[in-house]
């Protein structure tokens, strides 16, 4: 049996992001997770947490599914602190050794010191922009893709030692056509993908 730990980073702006899209994203990774034989664990940061508890199930988890809406181009403030005291706490213990380089040996590279190298990793974002401005030279974002807009999130789980896996995002949340049915069922079949490399 695999252990799946759920990270909701969503942090509620009331009238703004009450929190409910994320919602329906974690609850159908718990129903599959569940259905499909995963030991199952939830963090909801802005519930609050406790440091040594969430080292415990970064330290049992062999699969961290991260769901949050993307403010401002990166991590909601409290899910920024949250990564932050979890990555730090777990220093040489749990989430890294060192930062990978050795004064011994020059091959030894930095970021290569994770201890969390039987733990893969994906990232499930929401955002309001359109799918148009990632992968295109002229776009917002200036030919970036998604997970390379989101390469600080992917280099704290990679510090760590974490495998990547494929990331799903929905965009355009705000526009008033989001067909939520269609995007749970390639959100899913994202999860069923990763789950299975």
């Amino acid at each position: 049996m695999k252990n799946v730990l759920i990270i909701n980073g969503h942090q509620k702006y009331d009238g703004i992001a009450e929190g409910k899209l994320t919602q329906e994203y974690i609850n159908r990774a718990n129903e599959y997770f569940t259905q499909n034989a995963f030991e199952v664990k939830n963090t909801h940061i802005d519930n609050g947490y406790n440091i040594e508890e969430e080292l415990e199930k970064f330290s049992w988890a062999d699969y961290i599914l991260f769901q949050y809406p993307v403010y401002w181009m990166g991590l909601p403030w409290t899910t920024k602190k949250y990564m932050d005291e979890i990555a730090s706490s777990g220093a040489g213990t749990v989430t890294y050794l060192n930062d990978g380089r050795s004064r011994e040996d020059s091959s030894k590279l930095y970021g290569s010191g994770g201890l969390m190298t039987d733990t893969k990793y994906m990232l499930s974002l929401t955002y309001n922009c359109p799918t148009s401005e990632f992968d295109n030279k002229d776009g917002f974002f200036e030919g970036l893709s998604v997970d390379e807009a989101n390469m600080a999130v992917h280099k704290i789980f990679q510090f760590c030692g974490a495998k990547q896996t494929k990331t799903y995002s929905v965009h355009d949340i705000f526009k008033g056509d989001l067909d939520i049915n269609s995007e749970l069922e390639k959100f899913t079949d994202i999860i069923e993908e990763n789950t299975k490399l």
